[in-house]
């Protein structure tokens, strides 16, 4: 393989650019235990506060912060008398991270993944689930096709079909990709046993739009349009669907309250990184 220039070298790693990923800060601990503690005062439970600082900490990209994330959300789970903590809170962190694909691109994902990895303690990274559970064949498609639609129907009603025309005016296969390769087999959670890996479920999953497209920026659009997706996932009771678990303060997420909470803490979490994302310009060199 032939070698690059060094002056090419240079420009893909030119300052400028911003090619490497945001640093964690010396105070964004502080700002998850803040999250975390505004999560208890109001009844909302682990997994939505974690699922959120999760999504924004990916779109941001600061993998040294996940492991920050992780550090406080083990103790909270421990102080809640949860097994496993380390192991759950890591799960459930990567299980953001892959939903995170669907709003923010592949790149920052693998990359926020494979560093939260390798930050693991070895006792949790040893017992992490390395079984897949997404792999599309010709017996589950179907299945697939149908949960893809039925996630998306229960955000975007009563305008679904009418934003499947829209879109594929756009472009006709937009509809088509967004249905059959996010909604389906990325959004939804895979139906039947996953092993050890985490679930996010309905209201979760609303969380994690919201979150990353909030720290994205530039989308205005399609923050309203999930947050009014997290509301109808309560109101059309598909948050307690057979198989969905139970989330502490989901009632109280979908409210106004609620939802403007999950966007200040979104917003103090960027704050406190400093990073730059897709559209906020980062420090100035």
């Amino acid at each position: 393989m032939s070698k690059l220039a060094p002056s090419l070298k240079a420009l893909i790693n030119a300052p400028s650019a911003r090619p490497n990923p945001t640093a964690a800060t010396a105070r964004i601990s502080q700002v998850y235990e803040t999250v975390a503690r505004d999560a208890a005062r109001h009844n909302v439970g682990l997994k939505p506060w974690l699922a959120l600082s999760s999504a924004a900490t990916f779109t941001l990209n600061s993998p040294e912060s996940l492991s920050v994330l992780h550090n406080v959300a083990t103790s909270s789970a421990k102080s809640s008398g949860i097994a496993d903590p380390g192991l759950q809170t890591a799960e459930l962190i990567r299980e953001v991270g892959l939903k995170c694909i669907s709003f923010n691109g592949i790149p920052r994902t693998i990359n926020c993944l494979n560093a939260f990895r390798a930050s693991l303690p070895d006792p949790v990274a040893s017992q992490l689930a390395t079984w897949p559970t997404r792999q599309p064949s010709e017996a589950n498609l179907a299945e697939i096709t149908r949960r893809g639609r039925g996630l998306w129907d229960s955000v975007y009603a009563p305008f679904e079909d009418k934003l499947v025309e829209k879109l594929a005016t756009s472009h006709p296969d937009l509809p088509v990709h967004i249905l059959n390769s996010h909604y389906g087999p990325l959004l939804s959670d895979p139906s039947g046993d996953r092993g050890g890996l985490a679930r996010t479920g309905r209201v979760l999953t609303s969380v994690i739009a919201i979150a990353c497209l909030r720290a994205q920026t530039g989308v205005g659009p399609q923050v309203l349009s999930h947050v009014f997706g997290l509301r109808k996932g309560i109101e059309d009771g598909s948050y307690k669907a057979e198989g969905e678990e139970v989330v502490e303060g989901a009632e109280w997420l979908a409210g106004d309250e609620g939802s403007e909470w999950i966007l200040k803490s979104v917003d103090s979490i960027s704050e406190a990184l400093e990073g730059s994302n897709f559209a906020r310009p980062g420090p100035k060199l």
